[in-house]
């Protein structure tokens, strides 16, 4: 893996982390958690369509 697709996937260790302590503050009641849990979702999901664009590109590259 190169070092910007180890970057990326640091990243995303990171935020599913951060998102897990926000769900488990949002189901004691918190509702704030439960909207900041909802943000790092979305940006869950465009950090790993991204780590899937690096990692094909790569791909993609070493094929030809």
């Amino acid at each position: 893996m190169s070092d910007a697709t180890v970057t990326l996937w640091g990243e995303i260790k990171t935020l599913v982390e951060t998102i897990d302590v926000e769900v488990s503050k949002n189901a004691k009641g918190n509702a704030s958690a439960g909207v900041r849990a909802r943000k790092g979702l979305r940006l869950l999901r465009a950090k790993t369509s991204e780590l899937v664009k690096a990692t094909l590109g790569k791909e993609e590259a070493l094929t030809e």
